[in-house]
């Protein structure tokens, strides 16, 4: 079997970038492809080359390594896209959550939910639509990957506005498998689960013990019910004392939760996700916990020491065992493995139009759900209903992922201050909403559709 093409979009990014080479360069049934990084800022695509290129070397150079800023010559002839690109993202990130909150909002993050997460999603559709038109001039049988943030209306965007064949692609739901089989003191590899919902706001159906077949939903919600998980004070304290810290952020982030704590014993449902992403969906985020950090800060800590990280380990002659790695919790390799080679694989976690999936959730609306993969394609599973009040919640992102796109594809500048109005945790004064949006329109102008 000849080997495909991989080209990766957005290669000089770090949120994305060396995962995927990483995961690409360990998977044996793609030796030989050849890999073509692909990025318009061209210190950053070098940089992303030189780590590919110790990493490719590292494991015997089992593919052949390229790079260009050239999308003709980076798109031509690729079987397979991965798109992970993504302009002035702190800088912007910061205007979508301070301003909102200035005028009353109450947003949690800004990032693919609450107003903030409109203006995001309008730069990052007209950003993705404008490598689709490339994609589609260059390598129109290409299959797309889409690594874009908001995920759920990005990948709507796609769906609606170009003829590619895309999936969206997060790994929210098999790092949530991860955290909670830590947690329980079980190997997250002897956890079988399923789950379901839309990006960032999904929650597990099943999730059993795959050598004894326990059921370890009762475990869940019991370890959650102990006096640990109240987050009281003290709790709240030493959270809010290391959010400057980067590390240690984002271990706050992934274990300081009272929101996913709240659902779980109030709804009884078990959150994938952590507070900063569940909360971006919920209008009552803001008053459960006694903190939420300001995640643009503590994800710009984390990302400048990784692009150091990144730059010693592409930069340094002191051999590493870079062959140890292995692979990343990421499903997007494997799903280009399962495409390519026609092999079975089973996915946690792939966004797509909902297709009877979710049952009462609307026809067409971008979902998250797991899915077979094979030669034919992807073939997602069918999942109970979503309960209340996550079908309700569901539902109203649903109406805001309709609005947002449809505000992208056709540059209504109407349909995005609609959508603006009527997100939960927008201030209640139509005015306030008017004022938040006239500015970021002003500030973001040339990165936006109308």
């Amino acid at each position: 079997m000849r080997s495909p093409k991989i080209t990766l979009i957005g290669a000089g990014g770090l949120s994305f970038g060396p995962t995927m080479v990483n995961d690409i360069i360990h998977t044996p049934a793609l030796a030989g492809s050849r890999l073509m990084l692909h990025d318009v800022n061209e210190q950053r695509l070098l940089r992303a080359y030189r780590f590919a290129a110790k990493l490719n070397a590292g494991m015997g150079a089992p593919v052949i390594l390229d790079y260009s800023t050239d999308p003709a010559k980076a798109l031509e002839g690729a079987n397979f896209c991965l798109s992970s690109a993504e302009f002035g993202r702190f800088d912007y990130w910061r205007q979508d959550y301070e301003i909102p909150r200035r005028y009353g909002a109450t947003q949690v993050n800004g990032e693919n939910g609450g107003p903030g997460a409109v203006f995001h999603s309008l730069r990052s559709i007209k950003n993705t639509l404008s490598i689709c038109a490339d994609i589609e001039k260059h390598c129109p049988d290409t299959f797309l990957l889409n690594l874009s943030n908001p995920m759920s209306r990005v990948t709507l965007a796609i769906n609606k506005g170009t003829r590619i064949r895309n999936v969206g692609m997060c790994h929210e739901m098999p790092i949530g498998l991860s955290r909670i089989g830590r947690m329980l003191r079980v190997r997250p590899a002897d956890i079988e689960a399923k789950a379901s919902g839309i990006n960032h706001f999904t929650f597990f159906t099943e999730m059993r013990h795959r050598r004894t077949g326990e059921d370890l939903l009762p475990r869940v919600k019991a370890m959650f019910s102990k006096k640990i998980f109240d987050f009281g004070p003290r709790t709240t304290r030493l959270a809010k004392a290391v959010t400057h810290r980067p590390l240690l952020g984002m271990l706050a982030d992934q274990i300081y939760a009272p929101l996913v704590v709240h659902m779980v014993r109030t709804y009884g449902v078990i959150p994938c996700s952590v507070d900063s992403h569940i909360g971006e969906y919920l209008p009552f985020a803001h008053e459960i916990g006694g903190f939420h950090p300001a995640p643009v800060e503590q994800f710009q800590r984390a990302d400048r020491f990784f692009e150091r990280l990144i730059t010693r380990v592409a930069d340094t002659r002191i051999p590493l065992p870079t062959h140890r790695l292995g692979h990343s919790l990421e499903e997007v390799v494997p799903i280009i493995e399962a495409l390519w080679t026609g092999t079975p694989t089973k996915v946690m976690a792939v966004n797509v139009p909902n297709r009877g999936f979710i049952p009462n959730v609307a026809e067409g609306a971008i979902v998250e759900v797991g899915a077979m993969i094979d030669g034919d394609g992807i073939h997602p599973d069918t999942m109970p209903p979503m309960v209340e009040p996550v079908a309700g919640t569901i539902a109203t992102q649903i109406d805001l992922q309709e609005l947002v796109v449809q505000a992208a594809l056709t540059g209504d500048k109407d349909l995005a201050l609609r959508a603006v109005i009527h997100d939960p945790a927008s201030p209640q004064d139509e005015a306030a909403c008017r004022g938040m949006f006239d500015e970021l329109a002003e500030r973001q102008a040339t990165e936006l559709p109308f």
